[in-house]
């Protein structure tokens, strides 16, 4: 309908400039001596018309040929960043997809654009890495030192390859880069927990994972991991004299200090530097605060000397624990063992006998009829101290 009504329109004012122009009697003259020059009024008004027409058209192509260079130019740098990036996303593709040597070849392609060289370089460097190509992915991370715009990024992800290949040394060096640099989100945190990890560095470890933990960025299991083996390799540092090892407890956390697995590293690191009260008082306070099979067995071999306060105050203390736990086999073979330690041979029997009767582990019998057998050699009774030795020898069998 629009195109009917136009050609209306075009039809209707052709017809109305043919009318015009035939009832047009105009005339133009123009003079030039010698010469005279007479023109309808129709024709000169067409012949302007043509004229400017002619004029446009030149100057318009004079332009569009001046312009054409730029254009061009255009053009080809258009064409130049689809090509680019196309590549780029192909590079990110492939990489995800784990295809990594088309993904260093898209990043290479990618490169050729200088807005996207920096992220495909890190590209390049990742795909590289991965098919233990260190000189080439060595290369694709210098290319992105001239960017100081991806600094963090370049340090993040040499970062993570050094921790990929356990080069602690390079990779702690560009934590404090990272640091200087005032880089400290998760993802740097974690990856300098492990660098700190994997070169031993344990109280920088545990300063990370109390820094994790408050952003709820490590898994409970794997935060109680690490806490674990930070404190056990410090304790067991043999380096540490009494007074050190004090100073180093002390330092610890009170939740941490209550945790089964490091209390029984602590009672053995004090222990071993004669700091035998102090063991068992850390182990009391343990048990009183979280009921552990490991803490109640370091505590039965941290018995102390015959005939002390200290053997007395552990029976004490067990005896109480049993009208709690009356059917606890670890506990009463525990109280038996300090009972025969401190010749109180009654109770030393009838507490093991009810261990060995409600005993379940094959560890827990087998030390019931050995401190048994012990205790019948100390009464003169080898019938019987050689029963339990056979019946502690059929358990070590068994297990």
């Amino acid at each position: 309908m629009k195109i009917l009504l136009w050609l209306l329109t075009l039809f209707a004012s052709a017809i109305g400039l043919a009318v015009l122009a035939r009832f047009n009697p105009g005339n133009v003259v123009l003079f030039y001596p010698p010469y005279r020059i007479d023109l309808s009024l129709n024709f000169f008004i067409f012949a302007v018309l043509a004229v400017f027409l002619v004029i446009y058209v030149v100057i318009r192509a004079i332009r569009l040929t001046q312009k054409l260079p730029g254009r061009v130019i255009a053009y080809r740098r258009a064409k130049r960043e689809n090509e680019s990036n196309k590549a780029l996303r192909d590079a990110l593709k492939a990489y995800f997809e784990g295809r990594f040597g088309q993904a260093e070849k898209s990043a290479t392609r990618a490169s050729d654009l200088p807005d996207n060289a920096g992220i495909a370089a890190l590209i390049g460097a990742r795909a590289a890495h991965r098919m233990r190509q260190g000189e080439r992915r060595d290369i694709w991370l210098a290319s992105t030192e001239v960017d100081p715009t991806l600094k963090a990024a370049r340090l993040m992800t040499a970062l993570e390859l050094q921790v990929d290949e356990h080069h602690f040394k390079q990779a702690l060096e560009t934590v404090e880069e990272l640091n200087a640099n005032g880089t400290r989100h998760i993802q740097a945190l974690q990856w300098a927990l492990k660098a700190n990890q994997q070169a031993k560095n344990w109280p920088e470890v545990l300063r990370l994972v109390q820094t994790l933990d408050k952003r709820n960025a490590l898994h409970p299991a794997l935060s109680n991991r690490l806490r674990e083996m930070s404190y056990d390799a410090l304790l067991s540092d043999r380096s540490h004299d009494a007074e050190s090892i004090r100073l180093l407890w002390n330092a610890v956390p009170s939740a941490d200090k209550l945790k089964p697995y490091i209390a029984v590293r602590a009672a053995q690191a004090f222990s071993s530097r004669g700091l035998h009260d102090e063991a068992r008082s850390l182990l009391e306070r343990g048990l009183a605060a979280d009921w552990d099979i490991r803490l109640l067995r370091a505590y039965r071999e941290s018995t102390a000397e015959a005939g002390s306060p200290a053997l007395l105050s552990q029976i004490e203390h067990c005896e109480s624990w049993l009208s709690k736990n009356p059917t606890d086999a670890e506990l009463a073979l525990t109280l038996g063992m300090f009972c025969l330690r401190q010749k109180l041979w009654g109770k030393a029997q009838r507490h093991l006998e009810q261990a060995l009767s409600d005993a379940i582990e094959p560890r827990t019998v087998r030390e019931s009829h050995l401190a048994l057998a012990q205790l019948h050699e100390a009464l003169d009774q080898p019938d019987q101290a050689a029963a339990h030795y056979k019946q502690c020898a059929l358990a070590t069998a068994i297990r």
